[in-house]
């Protein structure tokens, strides 16, 4: 039995959301059936849900057949391009074409309707040997499909909301969601609420707010860093020169005892500045850091998870857009005051992170800054190259 679809919309002027839309839309109108399930493998899947009902269980995800108006049985999923705008009561399950093709499909009349009443709308029928079908496809999908640049045509794309998206475009790019979408979910409404718990110890809108304040004024992040990398950009000013890694060292460290720190801290702002200058060394041999470049602040690690945690509280329903979309712009005009240029962003970004949480592994913090950092200054379509700085 063959998928069914209804006649390709004849509105040419219709524009895909994203790539994924796009893909279906074109194998759809070729009537290549075995190429829309291979896009599905790939993509983001999502459920509606009343939120009410998914407070009440979120672990069980309720998933009931509709009639369509030619009285066919479906269950339906969206793209996330094909997502309707926020509601504070209507949420969204992340789910993958695998954990479709598990669900339990007793009734042979259910269809699956992706995208139904759309141009990217696709018929699939759910028979035994059609979910088969997709779980081959889903184990042979593209591997690393989380690191890739996406963006969502109908989100933001100029101006300074774009603009302060692009400020957290790293973390964006490391989950594997559009950089540009401030709508009804980042990565699924449980999957916010379990991160923010779990990652935030934040569990209301009181705490995410504490939270997010904190990022926006730079107190997050432990302030021995910026301390440490002021102490240089001072001594360059004075003395019209980088200053030697001993230089600086001593410096800083006669700083921090001047101002009264024990001598634990004092040892502590030495040995950080040994990390700062080995990771500027290997950020130069990565190309973050050009040759002589060096970091000068590492705030934007906290404004790039501003970005992102006003993203994840929208998601979870602690706020609403346009206390979301202020707070996405202040942490773009927050970076463009601190920072020359999107590669000194990306840099102070990079940096913050891997002092907070590498441990001089050069692991996988280390590794998505590099990834990040490379496709989001070489990508012809990404905002870093696309919304000037100044």
């Amino acid at each position: 039995m063959s998928p069914r679809r209804r006649p390709a919309s004849p509105d040419t002027s219709w524009l895909p959301p994203s790539e994924t839309e796009q893909l279906l839309h074109e194998a759809g109108l070729r009537g290549d059936f075995p190429a829309q399930v291979r896009v599905l493998a790939d993509a983001e899947l999502f459920i509606a849900a009343p939120r009410a009902e998914v407070d009440a269980a979120p672990d069980n995800v309720h998933w009931p057949p509709q009639q369509t108006s030619k009285g066919l049985l479906v269950r339906q999923v969206l793209t996330r391009g094909m997502l309707p705008p926020w509601h504070p009561d209507q949420v969204f399950h992340a789910v993958t074409l695998r954990w479709v093709a598990e669900f339990g499909w007793r009734d042979p009349r259910l269809f699956l309707a992706v995208n139904g009443g759309t141009p990217a709308q696709l018929l699939l029928p759910t028979t035994p040997e059609h979910r088969a079908g997709w779980l081959r496809a889903y184990s042979e999908r593209e591997r690393g499909s989380g690191d890739r640049f996406t963006a969502l045509r109908h989100g933001a794309l100029h101006g300074p909301l774009a603009f302060g998206l692009a400020c957290g475009a790293h973390l964006a790019f490391a989950n594997g969601v559009p950089w540009n979408d401030v709508g009804s979910v980042y990565m699924g409404y449980t999957h916010e609420l379990d991160t923010l718990r779990d990652g935030w110890d934040v569990t209301d809108r009181e705490g995410w707010r504490k939270e997010l304040d904190a990022l926006l004024d730079g107190r997050n992040s432990p302030p021995e860093p910026d301390f440490a990398l002021k102490v240089r950009e001072e001594l360059r000013i004075a003395r019209g020169a980088v200053p030697s890694p001993d230089e600086w060292r001593e410096t800083a460290a006669g700083h921090a005892q001047d101002l009264g720190a024990h001598p634990s801290s004092v040892r502590h702002i030495e040995e950080l500045v040994r990390r700062i200058v080995r990771y500027e060394a290997r950020f130069r041999a990565e190309g973050l850091l050009p040759p002589d470049g060096r970091v000068r602040r590492t705030v934007a690690y906290d404004y790039g998870r501003a970005v992102n945690l006003a993203r994840w509280g929208l998601s979870a329903r602690f706020c609403a857009p346009p206390e979301a979309e202020q707070a996405i712009v202040h942490a773009g005009a927050l970076a463009r005051s601190a920072y020359g240029s999107w590669q000194d962003c990306s840099t102070g970004y990079a940096l913050g992170r891997v002092l907070r949480f590498d441990g001089e592994e050069y692991g996988p913090y280390h590794e998505q800054n590099v990834a990040a950092h490379r496709v989001l200054t070489e990508h012809e379509g990404s905002p870093w190259r696309n919304l000037p700085w100044r």
